[in-house]
């Protein structure tokens, strides 16, 4: 999937975020992201990014602060040059997941050695589940820009999360590039 646009809105009523996809060949992929998920699942994306910036084979960091460094080095010079401004196109897409977004209830994150991160959001939530999902692979750009996107919608829910920082290197913290997390609603 070529991603070409990506929107994350606070939906008042629903009190979720709803996270749209759009990708170059006219396809949309809404999804339904609660509270408590999107709480559990930012500092595994936090993490993930650091790893994928780290992976470059062109810059060697040891120093997990230097890591976290060049990470924040990164993630401004990607938001100086992305295109916040633009609207989200929506004009007449096809929905390969139907109109409704589904009510993602776990989420599967996979690290690639080709600098990838794979997300997959899934809809498990018991007899209604739908057993829909939805795969996106994730470089660093576009994991800065969901990450930038996230952070916003939770500022205007007044969500108030205290996400803590990604874990150091040598914590004691499962790690996506090698336990495989899946969180679970």
């Amino acid at each position: 999937m070529n991603i070409h646009q990506i929107s994350v809105n606070y939906a008042e009523r629903q009190d979720r975020l709803m996270l749209r996809i759009n990708t170059q060949d006219g396809q949309e992929f809404r999804l339904w992201l609660t509270r408590r998920l999107t709480g559990r699942l930012l500092p595994h994306l936090q993490t993930s990014v650091v790893q994928l910036e780290t992976q470059n084979p062109q810059v060697v960091v040891a120093d997990p602060s230097a890591q976290h460094m060049l990470t924040e080095l990164q993630r401004e010079t990607f938001l100086e040059k992305a295109d916040f401004k633009t609207p989200f196109s929506s004009e007449a897409p096809v929905l390969p997941l139907g109109e409704e977004p589904i009510l993602v209830t776990d989420v599967q994150l996979n690290m690639h050695s080709s600098g990838t991160l794979n997300v997959v959001f899934k809809d498990l939530s018991g007899e209604g589940a739908t057993g829909r999902s939805c795969q996106l692979g994730l470089q660093s750009s576009l994991l800065h820009g969901l990450l930038h996107l996230m952070g916003q919608a939770i500022q205007q829910a007044n969500w108030r999360m205290d996400t803590p920082p990604p874990p150091m290197e040598g914590e004691t913290t499962d790690s996506p590039s090698t336990a495989k997390p899946i969180y679970s609603h």
